[in-house]
């Protein structure tokens, strides 16, 4: 896998684990799971969810439960409006206590295909349409290194941009031919000991005109959103169930054009959806990156 970009990346996630899949999932994408069993597991789940709902339960497109306890198996289910469907059960165990696994799976037009340390395992047919899919939930008796998603290689892409090293802040790159839907802004770096408060910024060609002004504030503890249209600031957006950013650590905030709206990520967790202000994306030129922040990487896509 080491010749193939991730379109999107987990690392070290804390388990219990939820995570929105940017794009969601379409036949020919691979997502790679890289980590360990401890050695006193009995059980854990990978769940391909309809949402990060917990109450009412999202739907489970695809719950992977290996279990390794008493008899071994591995116990494959769906759960539609919280009721389970009928288990598909192996009776086979490529996990093992102490060590440390690969599993893919790859996402088929009607099924998923699973590898564990590049041997076949099983499928699973899909219940439920793979559209609905836009979550990956990880729990139980495992610890993990990484989470990728690969797009498929027949998938026409975009071409990329890429930003690295330790570029000078502010920064301020060009969006080439502007933004569309379904285009990705993923931007990294690291907060400052004493910082108080940064912006990330979609900004508007030919003129002051800002799109998005993503501002969080660490002393505040507040994650400010808004738009810069005709010399006039719009009206604030503040809420978020939590507040992800901290003095001194690394942060990645990833933006995804949706159709009505921005979909913001941060440190793989999606956090709020910004409805556009500036109906014209192509208009969208420019990213700024500015406030209390260093070792900035900046990818567009």
């Amino acid at each position: 896998m080491s010749g193939l970009n991730p379109k999107q990346t987990f690392l070290n996630p804390v388990i219990p684990f939820t995570g929105t899949i940017l794009g969601g999932l379409l036949p020919g994408e691979m997502v790679l799971i890289r980590g360990s069993v401890p050695s006193v597991a009995q059980r854990f789940q990978l769940d391909l969810q309809c949402s990060g709902s917990v109450k009412p339960r999202a739907d489970i497109a695809f719950h992977f439960n290996p279990r390794l306890e008493k008899s071994p198996s591995i116990v494959c289910n769906t759960m539609q409006r919280e009721r389970w469907g009928r288990e598909e059960i192996l009776y086979q165990m490529p996990f093992r206590h102490g060590e440390a696994f690969e599993l893919i799976i790859l996402v088929q037009r009607d099924k998923f295909k699973v590898a564990v340390n590049g041997a076949h395992l099983l499928e699973y047919r899909h219940r439920v349409q793979l559209e609905l899919i836009d979550t990956l939930a990880i729990g139980g008796d495992i610890k993990v290194e990484a989470v990728a998603f690969f797009a498929s290689t027949d998938a026409k892409l975009e071409p990329g941009i890429s930003f690295s090293g330790d570029l000078c802040i502010p920064f301020r790159g060009e969006l080439k031919d502007g933004l569309t839907v379904g285009r990705l802004i993923t931007v990294t770096a690291r907060t400052n000991h004493d910082a108080d408060c940064f912006c990330v910024n979609l900004c508007m060609s030919d003129s002051s005109d800002i799109a998005l002004h993503l501002n969080p504030r660490l002393k505040k503890q507040l994650f400010v959103r808004n738009s810069f249209l005709s010399d006039c600031w719009g009206p604030e957006e503040t809420q978020v169930d939590v507040f992800p950013f901290a003095a001194g650590e690394y942060f990645e905030i990833i933006i995804l054009c949706h159709d009505h709206f921005f979909k913001v990520a941060v440190n793989g967790t999606h956090m709020l959806t910004y409805k556009y202000r500036v109906q014209d994306l192509k208009t969208i030129t420019h990213l700024e990156v500015e406030g209390d922040i260093h070792q900035l990487n900046v990818k567009i896509q």
